[in-house]
């Protein structure tokens, strides 16, 4: 997809972050956007600084982990504008905690938002933009969808899910032909919300429950790492190029080229090689 002018997009987890950024990058590329969120407040905030700016941009209200609203989500795109012609499913959440640890609640959480929103996504949006004529899906994953970490086995195998579901999907649009792609965004450590993701967990209709004493470690770990990460725009900038370009990886830090080859190199050799966590 090389023009973006006059297309229609649809971010989940558009309220901050890396959802926030490329929604705003769209609607600086002349689409209408949509933007979906769980918090209500800062997707009010959203949408209002992108609709004072001049762009087209409607904002719902969306917790991606139940059907039900991801189809109300794409019913208030089809409302407002008529089609659709990107989708960037990039809500996620994160939960940490050993195997023992984690509540089944943690679970249900974690890949209610990282990946079965990706899968209603998909069965939602991809008819539309096959109605639209032409388009383009992007699935965040993570780096952590490319090398597991300990403590946070929600968070990878979700993230794992996403990559091979997005495989799967470009495998079956290059099969028919289509005009439309398919990339899997995989980012490293960039200046997100993801350490706060209990600040929106009970809004999903699940109690907050009690962060171990191993998710506050990752928290005083990982939140640094994020905050020291790259920008969330240079982010929506990588997935621009990707779309035009029909790129399927978007690997955010360069580095992750090495680690995957030292994965490789390891099931060769039969063993576990761990990388960078993220």
């Amino acid at each position: 997809m090389q023009d973006f002018k006059d297309g229609v997009a649809v971010v989940t987890g558009a309220a901050s972050g890396i959802g926030l950024a490329t929604a705003t990058r769209f609607a600086r590329e002349g689409m209408k956007v949509v933007l979906g969120d769980i918090q209500q407040d800062a997707l009010d905030t959203a949408v209002s600084s992108l609709q004072s700016a001049g762009h087209d941009v409607i904002g719902v209200t969306t917790d991606v982990s139940r059907v039900e609203q991801v189809q109300n989500l794409a019913d208030q795109a089809i409302a407002a504008y008529g089609k659709v012609n990107v989708v960037h499913n990039n809500a996620g959440v994160v939960r940490a905690g050993t195997l023992e640890e984690l509540t089944l609640e943690d679970w249900q959480w974690v890949l209610g938002v990282d990946l079965w929103s990706v899968i209603y996504g998909l069965k939602i949006f991809l008819p539309l933009i096959k109605q639209a004529g032409q388009g383009h899906i992007v699935n965040t994953s993570s780096s952590a969808g490319l090398q597991a970490s300990a403590n946070i086995a929600p968070y990878n195998v979700a993230k794992f899910g996403v990559v091979g579901l997005t495989e799967t999907l470009r495998l079956e649009l290059d099969e028919g032909d289509l005009p439309i792609g398919a990339s899997v965004l995989c980012p490293g450590a960039v200046q997100t919300r993801i350490c706060e993701s209990d600040r929106n967990r009970q809004a999903t209709g699940l109690a907050a429950g009690n962060a171990s004493e191993t998710d506050q470690a990752f928290k005083n770990i990982a939140g640094p790492i994020v905050e020291a990460g790259i920008a969330p725009i240079d982010v929506a900038a990588m997935i621009i190029t990707a779309i035009r370009e029909n790129d399927f990886w978007i690997l955010t830090h360069p580095e992750w080229k090495n680690v995957m080859q030292e994965r490789a190199a390891g099931m060769i050799d039969n063993q576990l090689v761990t990388g960078f966590g993220g």
